[in-house]
C-alpha cells in the first residue's frame, strides 16, 4: 500500500511532506523483505542496516557517562510520545490475564494487542506532529510490532528492534530531532522498558526464538548496550564487576539503565546468577565500560542483526529501505 500525497492533476505541491524529506516522496506501509538465508547478505548492506545501525551508536554516543537523572531537554514531542506510551501502559489494565490451564502466554495478550493495533492510527494523530501525519500508515506498522507476537504470545529482541525503529523513523521525518537524543533513551525508550516488562509479567509471555547461547537476556538487549555507555567514566560502579553486587543494585539502579535491567534479572529468575544469565556474568570480568560497550555493539550485530530467524521479520520501508546503501553517501 502506498500513501499516496498528489492532489487532483498530480502537480500540487505538497505540503505535508515534511522539510526533511524530498517534496515527492511517497511514504509506504513495510514489509517484510528477508525472505530466505541469502537475503542476509541484501539486508547488511541495505540503508536499512545503516540508517538502523547507525542510529544505536548516536544515541549510545549522546548518553556516554550520564546518569538517568542528567538535567536533559524534553520537548513537547517527546512529551507526546510519553504520554501515548503511558495511555498504552494503563492498557493493560483493561485486559487482566484470563483463568487457563497453560501457565505461559496467556491468550488476554491477544485483546490488548487488538486494541492497540484498532487504535494506533489514532494514537500517533495525538503524538506525532500535524504535519507528519502523512507518515503514520508507515511508522505505525513498528510500533504495533514493538510488543509481541499474538499468535505465539511471545516477546524477544526483534519486538525491541521494531521498537527501536519506531523511533528511529521519528527521528528521520523530523518529528524528533538531536536535541531530543538524550531524552528519547532516558525518557521515550525507558517508558518503553516498563511497558514490556509489565506484558511479560502479565501475560507470562515466552522468550521469542532460540534465547540462552546467544543472548544476554531473555527478552532485551540494546538496554545494555545504552545502559553500558551511560556507565563509562563512573567511578561508583568500577570495575564493572561492581553491578553484580546488591548493594550497588539496590544504590543506582534508577541511575543507570544497565543496573536497573541486572535488578530485573535478579527478580525474574532464581539461582546462581552465573548459571542463568552466563553471559552477562561472563560480562563482568572485562575491564572496562569502555570495552564492555563496543564489544556490546559487536555482539548484537553479531548475535541479533546477523541472525535470519530475527532479520526474517524486519519490516522495511521508504524510511528504511531494503535497497542497497549507496557507497559515496
Amino acid at each position: 500500500m502506498t500513501t499516496e500525497s498528489a492532489i487532483g492533476d498530480g502537480v500540487t505541491k505538497n505540503v505535508n511532506v515534511p522539510p526533511e524529506l524530498p517534496e515527492n516522496h511517497r511514504f509506504l506501509e513495510p514489509e517484510k523483505a528477508v525472505k530466505t538465508i541469502t537475503d542476509m547478505a541484501i539486508w547488511e548492506k541495505s540503508e536499512a542496516y545503516m540508517e538502523y545501525t547507525g542510529f544505536i551508536a548516536t544515541l549510545n554516543e549522546a548518553i556516554k557517562a550520564k546518569p538517568l537523572t542528567v538535567d536533559c531537554k524534553i520537548s513537547d514531542n517527546v512529551k507526546r510520545l510519553v504520554n501515548m506510551l503511558e495511555l498504552i501502559e494503563r492498557m493493560i489494565d483493561d485486559f487482566p490475564p484470563i483463568e487457563q490451564p497453560q501457565r505461559f502466554g496467556n491468550v488476554a495478550f491477544r485483546s490488548w494487542l487488538s486494541k492497540l493495533k484498532a487504535n494506533s492510527t489514532l494514537y500517533l494523530q495525538e503524538a506525532l506532529h500535524p504535519r507528519i501525519h502523512l507518515a503514520i500508515p508507515e511508522v505505525k506498522v513498528y510500533l504495533e510490532e514493538s510488543f509481541g507476537n499474538a499468535t505465539r504470545i511471545d516477546y524477544g529482541t526483534g519486538h525491541e528492534m521494531a521498537f527501536t525503529m519506531f523511533l528511529c523513523c521519528l527521528f528521520k521525518v523530523g518529528n524528533l530531532s538531536p536535541e531530543d537524543n538524550v531524552a528519547v533513551v532516558f525518557i521515550v525508550f525507558t517508558k518503553y522498558l516498563s511497558i514490556v516488562r509489565k506484558l511479560q509479567k502479565t501475560y507470562r509471555m515466552e522468550p521469542a526464538g532460540s534465547h540462552g547461547v546467544w543472548s544476554l537476556d531473555d527478552y532485551q538487549f540494546i538496554p545494555f548496550i545504552w545502559g553500558s555507555s551511560q556507565l563509562i567514566d563512573q567511578p561508583r560502579i568500577y570495575p564493572p564487576a561492581k553491578f553484580l553486587e546488591d548493594d550497588i543494585i539496590e544504590k543506582y539502579h534508577t541511575e543507570y539503565i544497565f543496573i536497573s535491567c541486572i535488578k530485573h534479572i535478579k527478580e525474574v529468575k532464581k539461582g546462581p546468577f552465573a548459571e542463568h544469565s552466563n553471559q552477562l556474568w561472563s560480562i563482568s570480568a572485562v575491564g572496562s565500560w569502555t570495552k564492555i560497550n563496543q564489544g556490546l555493539i559487536k555482539m548484537y550485530k553479531k548475535e541479533v542483526l546477523a541472525k535470519f530467524p530475527v532479520v526474517q521479520h524486519v519490516l522495511f520501508g521508504s524510511l528504511l529501505p531494503i535497497r542497497r546503501f549507496p557507497l559515496n553517501h
